[in-house]
């Protein structure tokens, strides 16, 4: 397949699949083994961490107001009745540590399953099925709208169920947290919002440890090999960060419009068949 247009669909797939809860591990992965390209190659493994890197920085562009509304009303928050530990943006670094330490500790694990396709295959219908049963169950319930609502024990609960989406490729970050959210007693607005804003520090971090990690071994295969690049890989790389950027901006648009209104159940259905599709395929 042509280099340019393998870059742009990969970056709609890193754009359409980051913030929707149906994994972009096993969506990109998936595609990248079906249309073979070599996961070992230093070029293709910076060009993954570039497009995540894409759809990343569209989160605190979009919700630019609204962090700047966090960080104007800290830490009394926006009703009054916040503290600095209970403000949103501390409990959203809460939820952070309590992901960053299990999944730190767990990191041979990690590795160990990051490139089966019969582990992808088996989460995604693993959480599709508790997708269904969790947004059905709490999802239609007159609870708290928006992240001003949430509490420690729901930020640590929610960070832990993150920890999942690292364990085991496949079951997805969003589904995670949005599923442990609703789990917690937050609407599906709630829910969905703090996932948000989860994101940004996790995947943040995420990226930054996977350019800690070439640094530390910048042997053969390595991304930082791939630093010395002609026009044509500058021009495949630039083009798979800005359609990642663009496209997760319109789902993120999207998804929040479409969550107020309709739930998660088309997604939950969507990871349940798309899963069976790959276990026969794998």
């Amino acid at each position: 397949m042509n280099e340019y247009l393998l870059a742009f669909l990969l970056g709609i797939i890193e754009g359409l699949t980051e913030f929707l809860p149906v994994s972009s591990t096993a969506h990109l992965r998936i595609t990248q083994a079906f249309l073979g390209v070599d996961l070992s190659n230093a070029y293709w493994k910076m060009f993954s961490i570039v497009i995540q890197l894409g759809a990343i920085l569209c989160l605190p562009i979009y919700f630019r107001t609204r962090i700047a509304g966090f960080v104007a009303t800290f830490p009394r928050g926006v009703r009054g009745d916040r503290t600095v530990f209970s403000h949103p943006l501390t409990l959203t670094l809460l939820a952070f540590v309590c992901t960053a330490i299990p999944s730190v500790l767990l990191t041979r694990v990690i590795g160990e399953n990051l490139e089966s396709l019969t582990v992808m295959a088996s989460s995604l219908i693993a959480g599709g099925v508790v997708m269904w049963i969790v947004d059905a169950t709490y999802g239609n319930r007159n609870r708290p709208g928006d992240v001003d609502s949430i509490g420690r024990g729901q930020a640590i609960w929610i960070g832990l169920c993150q920890t999942l989406s690292a364990v085991f490729p496949g079951t997805s970050r969003s589904m995670a947290t949005i599923s442990a959210g609703e789990i917690a007693g937050l609407s599906r607005t709630a829910a969905l919002e703090f996932s948000f804003l989860l994101s940004i520090p996790t995947m943040a971090a995420a990226t930054g440890y996977d350019f800690l990690k070439a640094i530390r071994n910048p042997g053969e295969g390595s991304p930082l090999g791939a630093l010395r690049m002609d026009a044509h890989e500058m021009t495949v790389l630039a083009i798979g960060f800005v359609v990642s950027f663009l496209v997760a901006w319109a789902v993120v648009a999207w998804f929040m419009n479409w969550v107020r209104n309709r739930g998660f159940a088309v997604f939950a259905i969507y990871r349940i068949l798309f899963g069976i599709a790959v276990l026969l395929w794998a």
